[in-house]
């Protein structure tokens, strides 16, 4: 599918881009790949590592739709990874908040549909379901911008998909390097924002490959969320550092004790298949099939059971303390 094709990614010199990037280079042979982002100094330090000649490094906000324009020009494919992820921030900033994570996903859309790109997938959060804070709230609603931008394509080729998951391991402003810092600099503790904490776990290479098989699985409407395994919080401290003690810090603003990914609200319109799940859209497209129990792949999912939910707490894999040591030294590898 990638061969001698153009891919743009939003946001992509975050944690998500880099590891695409290199994963594009070694197993398929694009045209272009496009690094779409506003930090000049992260794309320097980018170029540095990937200096392949098929790379191309924009400057660009995804708040201005005129550069997404010009920049998605002969683009076949593209990965909006750009938002403004962090909770504590968007809680104090509301409105900036808002401009990126939902203005910036209607602009990708605009410029999407204005250069007939072939397939677009939104990378979302666990916490765009049933959210309690103002980035899962603004990442729902560029879930629901997505979806129903299938709608407006009119006779554009153009189709829409979204994926979600949960925390990555190591990612950048994750626990996992805010723990590391924290034993590096020889602290006798480690914060727990609280005891019963639970969250989805999945390393940056299986998010990547997820979004990659993704592609060739999509027909546009759907929310693709994984299945993936939960750890708590307590555990992965105790696998980090065994022998630091933990300490009760509270649960910060606008922070969820447990994560959901496939709400029991929507059970209705969710399919499971062998290794993942697909929400399908509430609404009606007149341009494309609202059947989504079975795949481009040939795969055939089956419905969930009524009041069906899929989170981190219910969840019947859930990772030891050895498992989650494994689990994220791989992730290092």
């Amino acid at each position: 599918m990638f061969e001698n094709k153009s891919i743009l990614i939003t946001g992509g010199t975050g944690s998500f881009g880099k590891k695409y990037v290199e994963t594009l280079l070694k197993s398929h042979n694009p045209k272009k790949i496009i690094i779409y982002s506003r930090d000049e100094l992260k794309q320097f330090e980018m170029q540095q590592v990937f200096n392949h000649s098929c790379m191309r490094y924009f400057i660009g906000d995804v708040r201005d739709k005129a550069r997404l324009i010009r920049a998605m020009r002969g683009v076949d494919f593209v990965i909006h990874a750009a938002a403004m992820k962090q909770v504590p921030a968007a809680e104090y900033n509301p409105m900036e908040c808002v401009k990126t994570n939902i203005n910036g996903a209607e602009n990708v859309i605009d410029a999407a549909l204005d250069n007939d790109v072939e397939k677009v997938i939104a990378l979302s959060t666990d916490k765009a379901a049933n959210p309690i804070n103002l980035y899962g709230a603004t990442k729902l609603a560029s879930d629901k911008i997505f979806i129903a931008a299938n709608n407006i394509a009119g006779g554009h080729k153009t189709s829409f998909a979204v994926v979600r998951y949960g925390n990555v391991v190591g990612s950048r402003g994750s626990v996992v390097p805010f723990f590391e810092k924290l034993i590096n600099e020889g602290s006798d503790h480690l914060p727990i924002t609280h005891e019963d904490m639970t969250r989805f776990w999945i390393t940056l290479q299986q998010g990547v490959d997820f979004v990659l098989k993704n592609f060739y699985r999509m027909s546009g409407g759907e929310i693709f969320v994984p299945k993936i395994p939960s750890i708590k919080i307590t555990d992965l401290a105790t696998a980090m550092a065994p022998e630091l003690t933990q300490k009760i810090v509270g649960i910060r603003p606008g922070e969820k004790l447990h994560e959901v990914m496939c709400p029991g609200e929507l059970c209705y319109n969710t399919y499971e298949f062998d290794d993942h799940f697909v929400i399908s859209p509430a609404i009606r497209f007149f341009s494309r099939e609202n059947d989504f129990s079975s795949n481009a792949l040939n795969e055939v999912g089956k419905p969930v059971p009524e009041g069906y939910e899929y989170d981190s707490l219910s969840n019947p894999d859930f990772l030891t303390v050895d498992e989650i040591a494994k689990f994220n030294q791989q992730a290092c590898l």
